[in-house]
């Protein structure tokens, strides 16, 4: 069974308005709000797929309730660790011109909810995949990423980390079955930057001898890269109009896991995360995926 992790949950209010004026009222043309956080979004993604997928992570008060109620009316089986503080809202504003990204640290997190996390990596499986996702709210050291390793690995349970702390650099160590940073947070992280293919080869390279065993990496609308310390494949991504860049990411993991761990074509599950993560980002939260099968022919992928 397929789990995902969010310690971080968020409410993504999406806000379409003429070009923002200060100092005078700026009146929106259309909100919407989604239930977000990035494993909230790679479950959805999976569960799009038709892939069964568990949801797991911190929430809190009226906004988090009102997540795991929206996540339940999809049918998902919710697994909640519960603050007393309301779940944050993070702000994405489209102007027509610019796009403005306001997010918000998160609620502060005790130790009673952290138990609650790790009772909850108890009842996992060998054989489970576990896809930590997001970032680390207020009460959460990077050492409690550790923890839950740990408790993965007691299980048998197979990792995926798409965090962007600088602690994935020590995780990777652990040997995750797949990581997946974007451009930035490799740069950021590991001090690695991407502009040719070769650099991408090498990157490749030292993410796997640091432990990582498979890395899809991403770079909005410069493509994607996958390698399984074999072979690398590069995959174009769509020309779209942005509307917002949100769950993009998220977007792009989820359609590749739904075909790269059924043992599918990896060629297919890169133009299908492209394609996915494009459709995405030309929408409000994640849209409804309508556009991703004319994307995919609009993809190329190539093993270098």
């Amino acid at each position: 069974m397929i789990y995902t992790l969010t310690l971080n949950t968020a409410i993504d209010m999406n806000i379409s308005c003429d070009p923002v004026t200060p100092s005078v009222v700026n009146r929106t043309h259309r909100t919407d709000y989604c239930p977000n956080g990035k494993g909230v979004n790679v479950a959805r993604v999976l569960d799009r797929y038709n892939q069964p997928v568990n949801i797991m992570g911190i929430f809190g008060g009226f906004t988090g309730r009102y997540i795991v109620e929206e996540l339940q009316k999809e049918n998902f089986d919710v697994i909640p660790a519960w603050v007393n503080q309301p779940t944050r809202i993070n702000i994405f504003i489209n102007d027509g011109e610019h796009e403005y990204k306001l997010l918000n640290p998160g609620s502060h997190v005790d130790d009673e909810c952290k138990r609650q996390v790790l009772h909850h990596l108890n009842n996992l499986k060998e054989g489970d995949i576990l896809v930590i996702s997001g970032s680390l709210p207020p009460g959460i050291e990077s050492s409690f990423y550790h923890e839950i390793v740990a408790a993965c690995q007691n299980k048998g349970c197979e990792m995926i980390l798409d965090i962007s702390h600088p602690v994935l650099k020590a995780l990777i160590k652990q040997g995750p079955l797949l990581i997946k940073p974007n451009d930035d947070e490799l740069a950021e992280i590991f001090g690695l930057a991407i502009k040719t293919h070769q650099q991408a080869r090498e990157a490749m390279a030292f993410l796997h001898q640091s432990g990582a065993r498979n890395i899809l990496l991403t770079m909005g609308a410069r493509g994607l890269y996958f390698s399984d310390g074999t072979d690398l494949w590069f995959c174009t991504a769509p020309e779209i109009e942005l509307v917002s860049s949100a769950c993009a990411g998220d977007a792009a993991l989820g359609a590749f896991l739904s075909v790269w761990l059924q043992g599918g074509d990896i060629s297919v599950a890169l133009r299908l995360a492209s394609a996915t993560g494009a459709d995405v980002a030309a929408s409000t939260g994640l849209g409804t995926f309508s556009r991703v099968e004319q994307l995919m022919t609009k993809t190329e992928t190539v093993k270098l």
